[in-house]
């Protein structure tokens, strides 16, 4: 009598199960190696806990500026009034003060830092390059105290005497350059920004221009361009760049405190006048947030937070889509040469 044929495994039960935790282990990491998934997964728990953390704490200012927000509601960013004893609270002249000062600094820093980031790429020799590089990445690490102690003591009176007086008597006939001169006025205030985010878009424009390929240069002095037209191609070519190094100035000028409450005047009221106070968001902030007693003023505090904290992440948000856009399409074109 014959033995019995062994009984296989049938594949469907032995494979079919093989295949699925493959299959499983593969959505997670494209290798399919389970070091691979675990590392991938801690990384993605990384990443969201950050995003979960930014989320926590835009809900807990919303939270903590409930009152404000029902009280005044839309009002709260068109009013003119802040009357903490009468419990009247508006963030129009900070919103103010703070657009006018990093308009002031972006209109001074940008040619600026434009101009040194072109002359450290395209036309400084790399000895002289890497210290200049150097210093302005030191600028952009120096406190902002010290920025502002420097601005009461040196620019201040510098403009007060120098500068302020030879605006008014030339421009004086604009609304811009009226008024009484003093030194610790919105102008102030702008140029100390100016100062602050010169070196942060030098820094970062300078990367985007070193980014464009080097074949885009040759094939430009090929076709007999000069050295300037040439730097227009390669400015063309990092506009997208470009403009997130702006945003990123424009954004640590909107978020600056220290040395802005230094040398503003710290006067909550709108005028045409740069020769006048103001006040900003972070300065408010800073000055009278261990004063506010009352439920409503330290929520109106809050709210001005929340209302800073939303623009900054946007305005960050942009450029970096912005930074990221033009990085991939250099390194798509250094790919195709």
């Amino acid at each position: 009598m014959a033995d019995p044929q062994p009984t296989l495994p049938s594949p469907a039960s032995g494979y079919g199960a093989r295949f699925r935790a493959w299959s499983r282990r593969r959505a997670l990491s494209p290798t399919g190696n389970t070091g691979d998934t675990i590392f991938r997964a801690a990384l993605f728990l990384c990443a969201l806990l950050l995003l979960l953390l930014a989320m926590a704490m835009i809900v807990a200012m919303a939270a903590n500026a409930k009152l404000s927000i029902h009280q005044f509601g839309f009002g709260f960013l068109t009013s003119r009034s802040w009357n903490p004893i009468k419990n009247e609270f508006g963030a129009l002249p900070f919103i103010y003060g703070t657009v006018m000062s990093s308009l002031i600094a972006l209109v001074i820093a940008v040619p600026l830092s434009l101009g040194v980031a072109i002359f450290l790429v395209e036309q400084s020799p790399r000895k002289m390059s890497r210290p200049i590089a150097f210093l302005v990445e030191l600028l952009a690490a120096i406190p902002s105290v010290v920025y502002g102690l420097w601005g009461i003591f040196v620019l201040a009176p510098f403009l007060r005497e120098h500068v302020e007086p030879t605006l008014a008597r030339w421009f004086g006939w604009l609304p811009f350059f009226q008024g009484t001169i003093t030194g610790i006025d919105l102008f102030t205030a702008g140029i100390i920004l100016a100062i602050m985010i010169t070196p942060i878009i030098s820094a970062v424009v300078r990367d985007v221009l070193a980014a464009v390929p080097v074949s885009q240069r040759e094939a430009a002095l090929a076709l007999g361009a000069t050295r300037w037209e040439t730097t227009r191609i390669v400015l063309a070519n990092a506009a997208s760049g470009i403009a997130g190094a702006i945003i990123l100035g424009l954004g640590r000028a909107i978020g600056e405190t220290m040395a802005v409450t230094m040398v503003i005047g710290n006067r909550p009221e709108i005028a045409a006048s740069l020769f006048k106070p103001s006040y900003t968001i972070a300065s408010v902030i800073a000055n009278e947030f261990t004063e506010a007693t009352g439920d409503l003023y330290l929520n109106a505090l809050i709210e001005l937070g929340l209302i800073l904290f939303l623009v900054t992440f946007i305005v960050n948000g942009i450029a970096k889509v912005l930074v990221w856009s033009v990085t991939r399409k250099t390194s798509g074109m250094a790919r195709a040469t």
